[in-house]
C-alpha cells in the first residue's frame, strides 16, 4: 500500500534549539524482503537514481565498445567537468553527436566565472543518452524517438524492473524526466528492493566495477555519491537522483542476500541533509563517511528511527561532529552575571 507520509529525518539545531527540520522517508531492503521503513512507503519517481538499473539492460551490448571511463559516465549525473565531457564524447561517433536529445544546459555544479553557453553535453544525463544511442545502433533499434516511452529501450527497462521486483508495480505512471527521458513512479520500498538486487547481481555485468573504478565520473567534485564510492572500499555503490533521492547498494557479511537503502527528501535535492542521513546509515554498518562541510553555528541531529532497531546500538560508534567543527553556537557563560556591570560601567573588561 502506498503511504505518502513524510517524517522528520534531521534537525539543524542552534544551541540545542531546532531551527530547520528536514522531512523525508527511508527504506531498507534485505534481498526481496522489507527490513526497515521510516516515513511511509511514499510514491515518487526514481529519476536519475535508477541509472544503474537502466544501463544494466544494455550493459552486455555496450561492454566491448566502451572504455571504463565511458561506462562510468553512462551511469552518471555528472558535473560536466572536462573528464565527464571527454568520456561522453567517446561513446558516440562525431557524425552521431547531433542525435543527442538532452536539453541545452549549463554544468550542474559550476565553478568560477562562467563564460560558456548552454550545450547538450553539459547536461548531467548526457552520458546515459549517449549510451542509449550507442545501444540502439548495436541492437538495430530506431534512434529517432529514443526518448519516448514506447521505444524498445524503455520497454526492456520496465520489463527488467518487473523481473527484479517479481510482482506488479504498484504504479504504472510514467512522466517526462528533466532530461526528456521517461521516469517511472515507484514506492521507496520498490526502489530499495532494486538497489538490494544490484548487490546480488554485481558480477553479472560491469555496472558495479565501473562505478568503483571511476567514482569521480559518477558525480564529480564533492558530490555525495562520488564521495561514498571512494569511502567504502568497493563495498557500496551510491547514486543520487533528483529530486532528493539517494540509493545505496551495500555488500555486507551480515546481509548475504544484498542490502539496499533508499533515502528520499520531501522537499527535493538537498545534498547536505542527505549526506548527514547517509553518514549514519553507513556508519552503523561499519563504513566511515566524512561529514559534509560544517553548518554555520548549527549542528545536525539525526532521528534514530531512521536506523533499524537491531542496528541502533551501533549509533554510539558514529561521531556526530568532527573535531574541527567549531563549537560556536553558544556563549560559555551566563550573560545575566554581566548585565549589572554592563549597565553601570563597573565591568572594566568592556573597555
Amino acid at each position: 500500500m502506498i503511504d505518502n507520509t513524510w517524517v522528520p529525518l534531521v534537525d539543524y539545531r542552534r544551541n540545542g534549539v531546532p531551527e530547520v527540520t528536514v522531512h523525508g522517508a527511508v527504506a531498507w531492503f534485505k534481498g526481496k524482503k522489507p527490513y526497515h521503513s521510516y516515513g511511509g512507503n511514499v510514491l515518487c519517481y526514481g529519476r536519475s537514481m535508477m541509472k544503474p538499473v537502466q544501463i544494466k539492460v544494455i550493459a552486455k551490448e555496450l561492454d566491448p565498445h566502451l572504455s571504463w571511463e565511458s561506462k562510468a559516465v553512462s551511469i552518471a549525473s555528472h558535473n560536466a567537468e572536462p573528464i565527464h565531457i571527454e568520456a561522453v564524447r567517446d561513446i558516440l561517433k562525431p557524425s552521431e553527436y547531433g542525435l543527442l536529445q538532452t536539453p541545452h544546459s549549463l554544468p550542474l555544479m559550476q565553478f568560477g566565472k562562467q563564460l560558456r553557453r548552454p550545450r547538450r553535453w553539459y547536461h548531467s544525463c548526457s552520458g546515459k543518452h549517449a549510451a542509449i544511442l550507442r545501444a540502439c545502433a548495436i541492437n538495430h533499434w530506431a534512434r529517432i524517438g529514443y526518448t519516448l516511452p514506447q521505444h524498445p529501450f524503455h520497454q526492456v527497462y520496465v520489463a527488467k524492473v518487473r523481473e527484479i521486483l517479481g510482482a506488479d508495480l504498484q504504479s504504472s505512471v510514467f512522466a517526462k524526466d528533466g532530461c526528456g527521458l521517461p521516469t517511472l513512479a515507484m514506492t521507496v520500498n520498490e526502489l530499495a528492493a532494486l538497489f538490494a538486487d544490484l548487490a546480488v547481481r554485481k558480477d553479472e555485468d560491469w555496472i558495479w566495477e565501473a562505478m568503483i573504478r571511476h567514482p569521480d565520473h559518477i558525480g564529480g567534485f564533492n558530490r555525495l555519491d562520488s564521495t561514498i564510492l571512494k569511502s567504502c572500499g568497493g563495498r557500496v555503490i551510491a547514486k543520487e537522483g533528483a529530486d532528493g533521492l539517494l540509493g545505496l547498494s551495500i555488500l555486507h557479511p551480515d546481509y548475504p542476500e544484498g542490502l539496499g537503502v533508499v533515502i528520499k527528501m520531501s522537499h527535493g535535492w538537498d545534498p547536505r541533509a542527505t549526506w548527514y542521513v547517509a553518514r549514519w546509515v553507513l556508519g552503523v554498518l561499519g563504513f566511515e563517511l566524512r561529514n559534509p562541510y560544517p553548518l554555520e553555528r548549527q549542528k545536525a541531529f539525526i532521528v534514530e528511527e531512521i536506523i533499524p532497531p537491531d542496528l541502533r546500538k551501533n549509533m554510539s560508534d558514529v561521531k556526530p561532529w568532527d573535531d574541527w567543527d567549531p563549537d560556536q553556537d553558544r556563549w560559555f557563560y551566563n550573560p545575566d552575571s554581566y548585565v549589572k556591570g554592563w549597565q553601570d560601567g563597573s565591568d572594566s573588561q568592556l573597555y
